[in-house]
């Protein structure tokens, strides 16, 4: 029956609430939010509409803060109430509801717990997310287009918002390259620690001999800036070049040159977006994600050296961050964490919580240890 057990079980759970609530300070995201809606209901609020974007997002993304924590916190009480309930009426079916709800909010609560570790400058940030194929012919190709669904699948499940800007698919078949957006509070502080090379390993179904294959790919994560971060680019230092968006096999997309390429002399840096109809809408997108990779790259070069900024995963041997075996044995396994888990196929359909979660307390850690 319901007993000490589920009694330090609430208690411990509420304890770790306060400390988070403590941390993400309610009162000021409140107080906040009260501003925010002044604004809001401002009449000439969207005279000036990237401000207005900027309010509106930063609204959005605060009460849904808000409203996580608040709710998670209802669930709480209402899960004490139903103890008492159950021990009152020594009800074994409402015990076991009991049960099986603290385990939900232990996870909720957790996952929460991992949010407040996020607090790097840009961590509250949209993300941009490019995923490039590396060694291992067309397994590569496929291997990135299989972790690409990964990342999509992984955003759907949670209700992100996403935008793919531009894939440049493979001739046989997956992808050489693709660029996307995840829209959500803290997307980019979350999937930066998804950025690194990923192996594959397994039965190659484009191999007729049906030989074991080890293939890679290279995943990029960069926040998506606002109006006020200033990253100037001469025009002496970009090329435009225009072209015809294409699907896959070559398929023509568009029937005209709408898809714009830019190119960053200096850097190298390469930004394709074929996504809409109009090249100056293309264009405009492009310059984003060229900013937002500019930066990234400025903000490494105050640590590294020139060949490290670029920040080109080699994307081969000696390089992997994770490791994903199909054959001769089922495993997804973390490099950096030794976080694993025995189902790939789960994995690979979007349930990366674990693996990011791990990651995020792992670089925690590391920051911790370093600068102590």
């Amino acid at each position: 029956m319901a007993g000490p057990d589920f009694s330090e079980r609430i208690k411990q759970l509420g304890s770790t609430l306060t400390s988070i609530e403590r941390v993400l300070d309610l009162d000021s995201m409140r107080a906040e939010i009260a501003d925010l809606g002044e604004q809001v209901a401002a009449p000439d609020l969207w005279g000036d509409q990237a401000n207005a974007q900027r309010v509106t997002g930063r609204l959005s993304a605060l009460q849904s803060e808000v409203d996580r924590v608040s709710a998670i916190r209802s669930r709480l009480d209402d899960v004490e109430v139903l103890v008492e309930l159950a021990q009152e009426e020594s009800d074994d079916s409402a015990v076991q509801e009991a049960d099986v709800e603290l385990d939900r909010l232990a996870k909720s609560i957790e996952a929460l717990e991992v949010r407040t570790l996020l607090s790097g400058e840009y961590d509250e940030r949209d993300a941009l997310v490019t995923i490039r194929s590396g060694a291992g012919g067309v397994d590569a190709a496929d291997w990135a287009e299989m972790l690409m669904r990964m990342y999509l699948r992984w955003a759907e499940r949670h209700g992100h918002g996403m935008e793919v800007y531009d894939t440049s698919y493979a001739e046989e078949a997956g992808i050489k390259s693709a660029t996307f957006a995840v829209r959500a509070p803290y997307a980019y502080g979350t999937l930066s620690v998804e950025q690194g090379t990923h192996r594959l390993v397994r039965i190659s179904p484009f191999d007729n001999q049906g030989r074991r294959q080890t293939s890679f790919a290279a995943v990029e994560v960069v926040p998506v800036l606002e109006q006020t971060d200033e990253i100037d680019i001469p025009e002496e230092d970009l090329r435009v070049d225009v072209f015809r968006s294409s699907g896959p096999g070559g398929q023509s997309v568009n029937t005209t040159d709408s898809a714009v390429r830019l190119t960053h002399l200096p850097t190298g840096l390469v930004v394709a977006v074929q996504n809409e109809k109009s090249q100056l809408q293309n264009k405009n997108t492009a310059m984003v994600i060229l900013k937002a990779k500019l930066l990234a790259l400025k903000r490494v070069e105050e640590k590294a050296t020139l060949d490290e900024i670029r920040g080109d995963v080699a994307a081969s041997w000696g390089d992997q961050m994770r490791n994903y075996v199909l054959n001769p044995y089922q495993m997804v396994k973390d490099l950096r964490t030794e976080h694993e888990e025995g189902n790939p196929t789960s994995v690979l359909d979007g349930e990366i919580d674990n693996f990011i979660e791990a990651g995020i307390r792992w670089r925690r850690a590391g920051v911790g240890a370093s600068s102590s």
